[in-house]
């Protein structure tokens, strides 16, 4: 039986704004042998963060034996880069203190769902953009993910993509530089942290093209991934435990996980 520790809302960047800080909750694992853990972003189209794609699946994690962290990145009327920046500095936040919660700096993975999947996937292949430079310790540690798992993501923003989420992260009318630049599927390299992806084929919301895109991509630069599409099932399931099919997912991730070191 594991024992967690739950440390309470951790804000783990000092802005002017306080009125929305971003904050990470701690689903610590308190012993681990693999030291392993993963960033939780939830979905919400960028408008929100969903709740059931937050503590429930980082009590899933903590079963399997990894920390969990769930992100609380800031939404809109919050623009891009805001939230990758976010993202990126919640995983340099969490290997800075990698010894005092008993982590491993080259385990440090990143979830997704919906929306909160692109910023996973923008956070797998946009690490060396920097939003903003802070000027401590934290931000000497590596924001590159070890790998990702990401839920029916959005991931395109140029073809089949979600438009609440576009426009809530770009505005109304944003150029082709930067749907080009937050489209996933065209920022993949070599060094792209391996994906489990996961979708269901006749998602109504966010179309499953968006995971075939990114799986391409990562097959054409050589990136290790797993891909599972089911043929039936709703958008945003999170765990889909009450799903007999899709909700087989999280078997088949925690597979590829341990496959992964983690």
């Amino acid at each position: 039986m594991k024992h967690f520790l739950w440390n309470g809302e951790i804000p783990f960047l000092q802005l002017d704004d306080q009125e929305n800080p971003p904050t990470l909750i701690p689903f610590l694992v308190k012993e681990s042998a693999n030291k392993a853990a993963m960033i939780v972003c939830p979905g919400g189209g960028y408008h929100h963060r969903a709740n059931h794609e937050g503590e429930p699946v980082a009590r899933w994690l903590n079963s399997l034996g990894i920390s969990a962290f769930v992100l609380n990145y800031r939404t809109a009327p919050y623009k891009h880069p805001v939230p990758l920046t976010d993202a990126q500095r919640a995983i340099r936040f969490v290997r800075s203190h990698a010894e005092e919660w008993n982590l491993d700096k080259q385990k440090v993975g990143i979830l997704g769902f919906s929306a909160g999947g692109h910023l996973a996937a923008s956070t797998s292949t946009l690490y060396h953009h920097h939003g903003t430079d802070f000027s401590d310790l934290v931000d000497q540690e590596d924001c590159r993910p070890d790998l990702a798992v990401l839920c029916y993501p959005v991931i395109s923003l140029l073809e089949h993509f979600h438009e609440g989420s576009m426009i809530n992260l770009l505005g109304d009318h944003p150029d082709e530089e930067a749907r080009t630049l937050l489209s996933c599927d065209r920022n993949v390299t070599a060094d792209t942290p391996p994906a489990f992806l996961w979708h269901t084929a006749d998602d109504a919301s966010v179309p499953v093209e968006n995971s075939l895109l990114y799986a391409a991509a990562l097959s054409k630069k050589k990136v290790p991934f797993e891909m599972h599409i089911f043929p039936h099932g709703r958008h945003g399931l999170g765990l889909a435990s009450d799903e007999p099919i899709v909700g087989k997912w999280t078997e088949l991730c925690a597979g590829w996980l341990t496959q992964q070191g983690f």
